[in-house]
């Protein structure tokens, strides 16, 4: 599945399963489970009609902040303009001590579910439309970005948001949960990470990298979030390549999906992020 830029538990018996339907889905080379594509069906009927968490429409709000390794918290705001060599100019980001917030500090990310395949253009594209919007505190959208999500009994899989400062995030392993759904259930995965995720304010590489992944179901407990105490089983997840190895700690919920993400970046500090609304 190579990565692209740009309500109740009795609903989820069939997420135990251990093997995938060879009429109903395909598992691409790195093993994630997706629909199999039926040329007599709309795009909609194929890959989003039996989503339940990321269901068309339906809008996730986190709120998230930036540690690093002395421990203090950031949070992410616009930047300079940045003239670019085709003649027109973008904005840079900056960090923001979490204590001295303005107008134009990233607030929130929304995370929205939509219909249609926005990358029509890609054969066999068979991944849920999902879209971030990077929210400033002044409610206007400092970016957005259009990726996708994976869902269906096999396993649940998702591009973290990547605008701004969360391309570091290209670098951890990506939220992903895979049946059966029970403590001690292991799986691996691999990316091809181009160079032009490098940034010198994390870490720089030229050439391409193959992130290598370990995933894990390590718990299921009862957590504390703003949409209440909700059941959620763990997923420890590390990632190594020749430059280094980062880390994820997700917190997945069956009606919610991925309430909390705690990324160990490749330079040794923090980014977590938190549901904190659905609609």
């Amino acid at each position: 599945m190579k990565a692209i830029q740009y309500f109740s538990l009795l609903l989820f018996p069939a997420l135990y399963l251990s093997q995938a339907n060879p009429d109903k889905y395909i598992i691409d080379e790195d093993g994630i489970t997706g629909e199999k594509i039926e040329q007599t069906k709309t795009y909609d009927e194929n890959v989003n009609s039996n989503n339940i968490i990321y269901s068309v429409g339906r809008k996730f709000t986190y709120s998230y902040y930036y540690q690093n390794k002395k421990d203090e918290k950031f949070l992410i705001k616009k930047g300079k303009e940045i003239l670019q060599p085709e003649g027109y100019t973008i904005s840079d980001w900056e960090f923001v001590d979490i204590q001295k917030q303005d107008n134009l500090t990233i607030d929130k990310l929304l995370l929205q579910a939509s219909s249609g395949n926005p990358f029509a253009n890609i054969p066999g594209y068979n991944q849920t439309a999902i879209s971030y919007e990077y929210i400033m505190k002044n409610g206007e959208p400092f970016t957005m970005e259009t990726t996708g999500a994976v869902e269906n009994e096999m396993n649940v899989w998702i591009h973290p948001p990547r605008g701004s400062f969360f391309e570091i995030l290209e670098l951890n392993p990506f939220p992903y949960i895979k049946a059966p759904y029970k403590i001690g259930t292991k799986w691996n995965w691999k990316l091809e990470i181009g160079d032009h995720w490098s940034d010198k304010r994390w870490l720089e590489w030229k050439g391409s990298i193959e992130n290598m992944y370990e995933y894990e179901i390590v718990g299921k407990k009862n957590i504390s979030t703003k949409l209440g105490n909700l059941e959620c089983f763990i997923i420890n997840a590390k990632a190594k390549s020749r430059i280094g190895e980062t880390e994820l700690l997700s917190y997945f919920n069956p009606v919610f999906g991925f309430v909390r993400l705690e990324y160990k970046n490749i330079d040794g500090s923090k980014t977590i992020l938190e549901l904190e609304k659905v609609e």
